[in-house]
């Protein structure tokens, strides 16, 4: 039979036994979920990061940029989906450029710069198009109507290119019917095609200055006018 301070110092004994297996349980459960925390948010970055990289292959960049957003949301330090996301915001950027949206380029570096810090592409993008953005308040100021004009010689350039494959046709057909009107042909819609080269070759001359200088008040630019072509209708 165990005395009072026996069973006092048992009891104790057992008391302390019980909150270290709880203390332990405790951490335990805290480290298997930690890690399961962890396994499930790498997870997700891996399959955003994925989706991510399959819609940059198929040039879709916005689908790109939300997956590689959405991996970093879980996975912040992710260095795959931080340079996908600088990537596609840079080709965001570049679009946006090109079709002279110079606001949500600018956005889209901005984006861009969260991940990637001094990163040289985005501050030479950057720097191109805050040039453009002074060249086309000048060419605006200059010649307003800048781009009917620059529109109707890429028009022009364009026909130039289908009557030349027209003249390379004709020599070719040349080389299986041996008929030298093939030939006479080609020649006469090459002269024509030079003339017309000419032509459109002053129109951009006269285009360039009007950009840079302004085309005088007093005296209408009727070079700029689309000329009497020659090249047959497409």
């Amino acid at each position: 039979m165990i005395s009072p301070p026996g069973r006092w110092a048992a009891s104790r004994c057992a008391a302390s036994l019980a909150h270290g297996i709880r203390t332990a349980l405790a951490a335990g459960l805290l480290l298997s979920a930690t890690g399961c925390a962890t396994s499930v948010a790498n997870w997700i970055a891996q399959t955003r990061n994925h989706q991510g990289d399959v819609a940059l292959a198929h040039a879709n960049d916005t689908d790109a940029a939300e997956s590689y957003q959405l991996a970093l949301k879980v996975a912040p330090h992710d260095e795959h989906a931080r340079e996908g996301f600088v990537t596609v915001q840079l080709r965001l950027a570049q679009k946006a450029f090109t079709d002279s949206k110079f606001e949500d380029a600018i956005d889209a570096l901005a984006l861009a710069a969260k991940y990637s810090p001094n990163d040289d592409r985005i501050n030479a993008l950057r720097g191109q198009i805050e040039q453009a953005e002074i060249k086309r308040d000048i060419v605006v100021s200059n010649f307003p109507s800048y781009k009917e004009t620059s529109t109707n010689i890429r028009r022009t350039f364009g026909a130039v290119r289908r009557s030349s494959e027209e003249i390379g046709a004709s020599i070719a057909r040349f080389e299986y019917t041996y008929d030298t009107n093939d030939l006479t042909k080609a020649i006469r819609e090459s002269y024509e095609l030079n003339a017309e080269i000419a032509r459109t070759t002053t129109r951009l001359v006269n285009l360039r200055q009007l950009a840079e200088s302004g085309a005088p008040e007093s005296n209408p630019v009727e070079s700029l006018a689309p000329p009497a072509s020659l090249l047959p209708l497409p």
